[in-house]
């Protein structure tokens, strides 16, 4: 079974984000690395892929300045190989272009299953795996909890606010999935060394046969106007207990009219 995840690489969220002055958006020209949330998988597919008995696992990343930081440590976990697609003419854009990009990306690599996180952790948007499927034309299960695979179709539990949902679904499938579906393992040295070596296959905006102005700022359907600070949030009142703290919580309560 051959599964491709698809793996952001994002600025280091340890260090304090920079925002370009003249785009309104995070600059990107620094090393990047692996989004955490992808991590999961990446180690949901090493594990399908085992349990299959045979395949492998390729990574689809879009980045730019033909960064592959981020690739070479889910290469060092475990998956076979990657196809990377950096290109000038992709900055700016917004998640349906990058959903285009990745679509395009997805369809050279001819997978039975495509997983992704639910949303990036430097996005946000939460609608690229929809988009991916949509363009596709396949199935799609979101917020994956627990996956299995066999017999040409992909069972998974779908994380709901009641519980849980068992969904199943024909392959191939786009599968999104959530933090908790498993424990991504950490690169060992022999994984990070035979990384190295693992092929990055490294394509243009030309090479999937898209129109640049269907991407990066010309094909983007937003504009970024003004980004500003969060809010602090205000202390909360603090209450001295002196025996009728419990009336001034009620009160408190009833003020919210909660009660």
């Amino acid at each position: 079974m051959n599964v491709v995840v698809c793996v952001k690489q994002i600025p280091d969220p340890a260090e304090p984000g920079q925002l370009d002055p003249e785009t309104k958006t995070l600059k990107r020209d620094g090393k990047l690395i692996l989004d955490e949330s992808d991590s999961y998988g990446v180690e949901m597919a090493l594990q399908l892929v085992d349990a299959a008995g045979g395949g492998e696992v390729t990574l689809v990343s879009m980045a730019p300045n033909n960064e592959v930081g981020g690739i070479r440590t889910a290469l060092a976990m475990g998956a076979a190989k990657a196809i990377l697609v950096s290109d000038p003419a992709l900055a700016g854009s917004d998640s349906l272009g990058t959903a285009k990009v990745l679509a395009a990306a997805i369809k050279r690599a001819e997978p039975d299953l495509v997983l992704t996180a639910t949303e990036s952790s430097d996005g946000y948007t939460g609608t690229v795996p929809e988009q991916v499927a949509g363009l596709l034309d396949l199935p799609s299960v979101t917020f994956a909890k627990q996956i299995s695979v066999g017999d040409g179709k992909v069972s998974v539990q779908r994380q709901t606010e009641a519980g849980f949902d068992d969904v199943e679904c024909p392959m191939p499938a786009v599968v999104s999935v959530t933090a908790g579906v498993v424990e991504p393992r950490y690169p060992s040295f022999k994984g990070i060394m035979a990384a190295k070596s693992k092929p990055v296959d490294e394509l243009t905006v030309g090479d999937l046969g898209l129109d640049a102005g269907a991407v990066g700022w010309a094909g983007g359907q937003q504009e970024i106007v003004d980004v500003s600070a969060a809010e602090e949030r205000q202390a909360g009142e603090i209450i001295e207990d002196e025996g009728e703290a419990h009336l001034k919580i009620v009160e408190f309560l009833d003020q919210l009219k909660v009660l």
